[in-house]
């Protein structure tokens, strides 16, 4: 037997937290069996461990700390990756109708195309794709159709109705679970389209924010004397209230954070029965560079759960068992021309195309979708990682950006990896606490 290469190990409060990566487990240990531990590691002697103490041994065998000699753990992990990536029962489509907006924010990574839409014989091909899904893919359960873009809400009648009715009532005859979603925001919905949603098979909505009202209304606004924070709220809370579920994305920079509790209280007049309806997520701009705003970050979804919204946030560190879908064998992205893309926090360029779709409703894919699903684990450092396993390197995008040349999604930063642990072995805590 051996010790796994992914464990990791740090304090926590009076005990010791060991963690295996692949197992995804954690023990929560007294400092004398974690000595007994180091002392076993140092001279790579896990039976000195069986012999001084069995139950400690057999816990540790339990959570994957100790391995069997012949353990391939890379090819383990490749291995995890590509069960999770090549699974055959779900299969995502991300549609543009358009990648012109309503809003101009400063930081959005996006090119806007002034007039662009899907025009009538696309949408047609869509519908055609969305057919050879669900007569090809046998072992299929469920579809999901996105909506992003561009504000996909532009179109709504012409592109978002048309292929909403048309995937439900195929998936229906099918037998196919279906389900629809938005990535908007949320300033163009309306009443009417909410009575609409349940009926297209709308589930769920991602919205965002760009802080308090003021912060906010700097950065997406309708004209200099009309900002769109309260038109935005107001959907959020028609949406919860009829039960649909929002993930509302705070977008924060070190000047916004500190008064992001102001949306909070402008989502009081919720009752708690539909907060559950509520994700409140947190993602730093990316131009903003300043790494010590952690503590503020934590402190701020203590009161969002507190205040009985979810933050979901347990979830985050792992990006290998939740892998983006731009990782999945059964995804596609269909931009408002017809152009095919896997990865969706790029430009939209011909350039950055990896297939096209074609009058019979099939993608032809081009070499940078080979590139990609041969990008994952080549680069070195990921291979020696402790945390490889819930990191996989980042996803396969990063891979391919940095090919051929040494990188780590964390900058090398072996504290950083260390938070991440804590911070997800405390979320999971919580989480469990929080529905006991």
């Amino acid at each position: 037997m051996k010790f796994s290469q992914f464990n990791t190990c740090q304090p926590f409060q009076d005990k010791m937290l060991v963690y295996n990566a692949y197992s995804d487990k954690y023990l929560l240990i007294e400092p004398i069996l974690f000595d007994i531990l180091e002392s076993a590691k140092a001279n790579k002697d896990t039976e000195s461990i069986k012999e001084i103490h069995p139950q400690f041994y057999d816990a540790l065998v339990g959570n994957g700390v100790i391995i069997a000699n012949e353990d391939n753990e890379i090819e383990k992990v490749r291995n995890l990756m590509e069960e999770i990536n090549n699974g055959e029962e779900v299969y995502r489509l991300i549609v543009n109708p358009t990648m012109n907006c309503n809003f101009k924010c400063w930081y959005c990574y996006e090119t806007h195309v002034k007039d662009s839409k899907m025009e009538e014989d696309t949408v047609d091909k869509v519908c055609k794709f969305i057919s050879n899904i669900l007569k090809n893919k046998k072992d299929l359960k469920l579809l999901l159709v996105s909506f992003f873009g561009g504000e996909p809400l532009l179109y709504y009648q012409k592109v978002v109705v048309p292929v909403l009715k048309y995937a439900t009532a195929l998936c229906g005859e099918y037998g196919v679970a279906f389900t629809g979603d938005f990535t908007t925001n949320g300033f163009l919905i309306t009443p009417q389209m909410v009575s609409e949603f349940r009926g297209l098979s709308v589930n769920s909505f991602q919205i965002t924010l760009d802080g308090s009202q003021e912060d906010h209304d700097k950065v997406r606004f309708v004209s200099k004397t009309r900002g769109s924070y309260f038109d935005i709220i107001r959907n959020v809370l028609l949406l919860a209230e009829n039960r649909f579920n929002v993930t509302l994305r705070l977008n924060y920079t070190t000047d916004n954070l500190v008064k992001m509790e102001d949306i909070l209280n402008d989502l009081e007049a919720l009752s708690t029965e539909y907060r559950r309806h509520i994700n409140i997520s947190l993602h730093q701009v990316w131009q903003d560079g300043n790494r010590d705003l952690g503590l503020k970050v934590k402190n701020l979804m203590a009161v969002i759960r507190q205040l009985g919204f979810s933050t979901g946030h347990s979830i985050l560190a792992d990006t290998v068992r939740n892998s983006c879908y731009a990782d999945k064998k059964n995804h596609a992205t269909i931009n408002y021309n017809g152009e095919v893309f896997k990865c969706t926090a790029r430009d939209f360029t011909t350039a950055n195309r990896e297939g096209v779709l074609n009058k019979n409703g099939e993608i032809e894919w081009n070499e940078k979708y080979t590139a990609r699903i041969t990008s994952r684990l080549k680069n070195a450092p990921c291979l020696e990682c402790a945390i490889l396993p819930i990191c996989g390197g980042g996803c396969s995008q990063k891979a391919m950006e940095n090919e051929n040349k040494e990188y780590c999604v964390n900058f090398f930063d072996e504290n950083r990896k260390k938070t991440l642990v804590m911070d997800r072995f405390i979320g999971i805590a919580e989480d469990i606490m929080a529905t006991a």
